[in-house]
């Protein structure tokens, strides 16, 4: 479908640019980072969009595609990039250490830029090349 296709390309970019750009442990910079970015709900409302849209790319694809496979990674890089936002929003609220988390978590936490920039490139390849395989 037409409408996830585009869902994905606009939430998987945005999602990169606030785990790459809006991170809490960095100084605000006015003027140049919009607030909102900085925003517990919006990331909150943002991750969870993503994660339904990631889920939902597994079962749609755009016309021609093959199913699953054809939008595999827009699919894994909504998720992954819904996971940091959720996650932090969930640390923010309650107390707990990384020590205490599975080594998957820590290392998808650890690695929350990488993602960031998978989110970013991804949806760039998925929007300039929308039936090629994986894209």
């Amino acid at each position: 479908m037409v409408q996830f296709y585009l869902l994905s390309v606009l939430l998987n970019a945005l999602t990169g640019v606030v785990i790459l750009f809006a991170d809490r442990d960095d100084e605000r910079t006015p003027g140049k980072i919009p607030d909102v970015l900085y925003d517990e709900t919006f990331r909150l409302v943002l991750g969870t969009l993503a994660g339904v849209v990631g889920f939902f790319k597994f079962l749609t694809v755009v016309r021609g595609d093959v199913p699953v496979v054809g939008d595999l990674l827009p699919a894994l890089a909504g998720l992954a990039g819904a996971f940091v936002l959720l996650y932090e929003f969930y640390k923010s609220r309650n107390d707990i250490s990384d020590e205490t988390l599975a080594p998957v978590v820590r290392s998808m936490v650890g690695s929350k830029k990488y993602i960031g920039i998978a989110c970013i490139a991804v949806a760039i390849l998925h929007f300039l090349f929308p039936v090629v395989l994986f894209l």
